[in-house]
């Protein structure tokens, strides 16, 4: 993020209101009364499963026309959640923030990517989506963040997923805008990119500064102030708040101008009613035009249409901080007669593995111990009598991403090819790097966590690389491969068992990513690009759903000495895309297929078919003795599952492929 630090607190200095007695402002420092403090961070967590389960029953709803104005919506079908578990339900707005929450205690306030990685491999199982799954599975792959998010990995980099799992690193950083901006971005890239980041460092900044001030075009004015130059969010932002200007009274003329330009007219590759920018740009008309008004906002995030809930959810939680439990409609925190505390004072774990239920007040109080330990950890201090304590709290803090390593694909390196590779990602690059033991290949050099040079020499070699920010050190081993020429792209025949995608049966069935990312044929296995549009090939080919065996492979006209091969996914689905099972045939000199014996597939192959395994845009190297063939093959079953989407009963089993590289 482009942040003038000076600039940026000139503005929090000059723009921020204290609105209650209980907190007080200075420069670079602002204090409040733990007991408001409190009562704020009750407010967040209840006006988020307020909003989330009043949300519910909109979610992906309001596509063509915004909801009708027959307000207020009320609970509808969540009602009878509500009751069957006899208080608040977890879902995917509320229940990741809790999993983080667990995370702070167990490490200290500001947890690694590491830590937070085997956290969402042991309790995340299931219930995931978009840029959640692709990052799950590439983390079950072995990949850390931020790769796991990113746009080379992640081909769902762009939806709504992290605007609404995040909202706890802002909880804990109350005035610290600065530092709750930063920490979003940081975690926002556990599952995405670019721009699919910005709406949720805006919600950063938001909440943050929501805990010193009350007016809501002030704090949109904020979360603008935190965003990139020149991001797409930022001009998202500037154009709702013109539209909101151009019609201050017709909300529904906003909305059709809004879903023209970042729905209707959005770019193929990422139009989803799931796109962060604009669900984004829902929930900033829904702020605009509900003024403040908790009752309003929350129907119009509804009725703004597209993921709902989501919106609903991160505004309701918003309007808790301004206002404190007082600001919140009590009808909707006890829609159950003979409740007594918000939600019945039970929060109900039915999403994660192994997260506990909890009593709402419980969460709040452990909420409140994290942002003192942060507060404190920052710069911050206590003062006064007890039941009158005040928190000065340090403006100023500044997020510093934990020292580790982020790993992710190592260099594809070929004999005779430059290479020019990173270790090191925007978070990390600034640290001392060094070499502290293993020899780097043949041809290369490294400094400063690059690596460059020409490899001369097929192989591996392993390396162990040293991190150091000054006070710590790290080390970390890396397996590196350089391997002979690729001779895919001299193949004479492309060999497969479905040579075309069947587009009927693509329209036909439950498919997620942007279509201009279908390949209609083939072809594009072997012209060395691994993602992007029309890089990815499926081998839909039917409205059968019968077990089915794909393969790849090829053939030349002279026979070749090969002893590895290596497979590129493309883009799954959640009903498939993968193989179950994977193993390399070639043709002996009698013309027939038969098996490569003792085949070696790094890393392995998941030893689930569960979809939450299952990696977006990742490379198995497949070894073996040399064989000489003039054609070879990975064949296997592709996997055939049910699915909750009625279109996808009827569709064939399938494979995804970007590239099947040979090499000798």
């Amino acid at each position: 993020m482009k942040r003038n630090l000076l600039i940026f607190a000139l503005l929090i200095s000059t723009t921020f209101i204290s609105y209650s007695q209980k907190s007080v402002q200075k420069e670079n420092e602002y204090s409040i009364e733990i007991s408001e403090l409190h009562d704020k961070i009750a407010a967040a967590w209840i006006g988020q499963m307020i909003g989330n389960m009043y949300g519910l029953p909109h979610e992906n709803k309001y596509i063509e026309a915004p909801g009708a104005e027959n307000w207020p919506y009320g609970y509808s079908k969540s009602l009878d959640k509500l009751q069957t578990y006899e208080g608040a339900f977890s879902d995917d707005d509320t229940d990741v923030e809790y999993m983080y929450l667990l995370q702070m205690e167990k490490f200290g306030p500001e947890p690694s990517y590491s830590q937070l990685r085997d956290a969402w491999m042991y309790h995340i199982r299931d219930r995931v989506w978009l840029a959640n799954r692709g990052a799950l599975g590439l983390m079950h792959f072995g990949y850390t963040p931020p790769f796991t998010g990113s746009k080379e990995l992640n081909p769902h980099w762009y939806q709504i997923d992290p605007q609404l799992i995040n909202e706890i690193w802002a909880v804990t950083a109350p005035g610290m805008v600065n530092y709750a901006a930063s920490k979003s971005d940081w975690a926002a890239r556990i599952t995405s990119d670019d721009w699919g980041v910005e709406p949720t460092l805006f919600y950063g900044a938001m909440y943050s500064a929501a805990f010193f001030e009350s007016n809501m075009n002030k704090l949109i004015e904020i979360g603008l102030q935190s965003l990139p130059e020149n991001g797409r969010f930022t001009q998202t932002v500037k154009d709702m708040i013109a539209l909101h200007a151009k019609y201050p009274s017709n909300w529904k003329a906003s909305w059709k101008e809004m879903a023209k330009k970042y729905y209707i007219d959005e770019p193929a590759m990422t139009k989803t009613i799931w796109n962060a920018n604009l669900n984004g740009a829902c929930a900033v008309l829904a702020m605009l035009y509900g003024e403040g008004d908790f009752q309003r906002t929350l129907d119009l995030s509804c009725a703004m249409g597209f993921d709902a809930d989501n919106q609903a959810a991160t505004v309701a939680g918003l309007l808790g901080v301004i206002y404190g439990m007082k600001g919140l409609p009590a009808n909707l925190y006890l829609p159950i007669e003979g409740w007594k505390e918000p939600f019945n004072d039970q929060y109900i774990n039915i999403t994660r593995y192994d997260l506990p239920d909890a009593k709402i007040s419980d969460i709040i109080d452990r909420t409140l111990k994290a942002t003192i330990d942060l507060v404190l950890l920052k710069g911050g201090k206590i003062s006064g009598k007890k039941g009158k304590q005040m928190l000065t709290i340090n403006a100023a803090a500044v997020f510093n991403p934990p020292l580790e390593f982020y790993v992710g694909p190592l260099p594809q390196m070929e004999i005779g090819k430059a290479v020019d590779y990173n270790f090191y990602t925007d978070g990390n690059k600034n640290y001392n790097w060094s070499l502290v033991s293993g020899s780097i290949p043949e041809g290369l050099s490294f400094s400063k966590g690059k690596l460059t040079g020409t490899p001369t020499t097929a192989g591996y070699s392993e390396v162990t690389l040293q991190l150091d920010n000054g006070s710590n050190k790290i080390v970390r081993n890396f397996k590196l491969l350089v391997r002979n020429k690729n001779i895919a792209p001299v193949a004479d025949t492309i060999l497969a068992n479905v040579r075309n995608l069947n587009v009927a049966v693509l329209d036909s069935c439950w498919y997620t990513f942007g279509k201009p990312m279908y390949a209609l044929n083939v072809e594009v296995i072997n012209d060395g690009k691994t993602n992007g549009p029309g890089s990815v090939f499926y081998s839909l080919d039917a409205k059968s759903k019968t077990p089915k065996v794909d393969y790849y492979g090829y053939g030349w006209k002279s026979p070749q000495k090969i002893s590895m091969l290596a497979f590129h996914t493309g883009c799954l689905e959640e009903f498939g895309g993968w193989f179950t099972s994977l193993n390399v045939q070639y043709k002996n000199k009698s013309g027939q297929w038969v098996p490569v014996e003792k085949i070696s597939i790094e890393p392995a192959l998941p030893e689930t078919d569960i979809v939450f395994f299952q990696p977006h845009f990742v490379e198995y190297v497949i070894s073996f003795a040399t064989i000489e063939t003039n054609a070879i093959r990975i064949i296997g079953d592709a996997i055939i599952q049910d699915h909750w989407n009625k279109y996808t009963k009827q569709v064939s089993g399938f494979t995804s492929i970007t590239e099947l590289s040979v090499y000798h």
